[in-house]
């Protein structure tokens, strides 16, 4: 006899949906304490009442033993977008899939009336209720998860961003500041970066300020002259600035060859540069200019 014929669920489902709707709000009330501002009774009330009529006709029209069955689509998209929704507004993994595992001791207590003189039913039943919320309790977890990943993902991509900032230091002459590890992917947003900041402005002169990056490198040498290749062939000349004493020794310990690249320690160095680069000359007040 199969799952769907043996067990007794959907009918305990549906002859208890109104007690059983109370009993499982008030289970998660205590989970959710430190997230009243993010979901109110009402709106608690309303998921919790939504599963259960999902999970209800659910049960009724397929087995409990695999909720990847066609009959389950509606439960796990339901559970899919509370996943999603909860990761994004701060909820924990242990209080989103607590929406689902909160549901047990409710259940287990109606079992426990209904079959008070038939152990083995019990059993039987109990090990069905138990078998499908880890399932849906898992699915639950993954979904929550997978929304955490993009959310994290996409929070990095805008601090890199963020921590690249183009700067438009005198008509046509752009700086680039750098702070932290250069790595492939921050090397990426930083010539995408650089090069469409060339663009927007039209720069002839771009600073690489490198004070801020803690080492140097073979490979954070190799992604220096990348952007720098990849400025030239927007028609944009480098300077690399920031090149500290213990910088310098190390590249040349490491034996890198910076090519014709302009190296300054300091931006100030730089900038002079850039400056008589276009022609350009700063001078004090009253100063006569040679």
């Amino acid at each position: 006899m199969s799952a769907r014929r043996a067990t007794r669920i959907p009918e305990i489902l549906k002859a208890n949906e109104a007690d059983l709707l109370s009993e499982w709000v008030k289970e998660q009330m205590p989970l959710l304490a430190s997230q009243r501002g993010r979901i109110s009774d009402a709106e608690l009330r309303e998921q919790s009442r939504e599963f259960l009529g999902l999970f209800q006709q659910a049960s009724q029209a397929s087995d409990l033993t695999n909720i990847n069955a066609a009959e389950w689509r509606e439960v796990r998209a339901m559970l899919t977008a509370l996943s999603t929704s909860r990761a994004k507004h701060g909820f924990t993994p242990v209080q989103t899939a607590s929406f689902v595992m909160s549901l047990k001791r409710p259940l287990f207590v109606r079992l426990s009336r209904e079959f008070a003189n038939d152990t083995a039913g019990l059993a039987d039943e109990t090990w069905h209720v138990t078998t499908l919320l880890d399932q849906l309790g898992l699915h639950v977890t993954d979904a929550f998860l997978k929304t955490r990943e993009e959310v994290i993902t996409r929070q990095q991509e805008e601090m890199l961003e963020l921590s690249t900032p183009v700067v438009n230091l005198w008509e046509r002459i752009l700086a680039l500041p750098m702070i932290g590890t250069l790595d492939s992917a921050r090397t990426q947003v930083v010539m995408e970066s650089l090069l469409q900041r060339i663009v927007e402005t039209g720069a002839e002169v771009a600073i690489i300020d490198i004070t801020g990056v803690p080492t140097v490198d073979t490979l954070v040498a190799q992604h220096l002259l990348k952007t720098v290749t990849a400025a030239r062939l927007m028609g944009a000349d480098c300077i690399i600035s920031g090149i500290r004493p213990q910088i310098a020794q190390t590249i040349v310990h490491l034996g890198v060859e910076l090519g014709d690249v302009v190296t300054k320690a300091t931006l100030a160095d730089a900038f002079a540069v850039a400056l008589q680069r276009r022609g350009l000359v700063i001078g004090r007040p009253g100063t006569p200019r040679s």
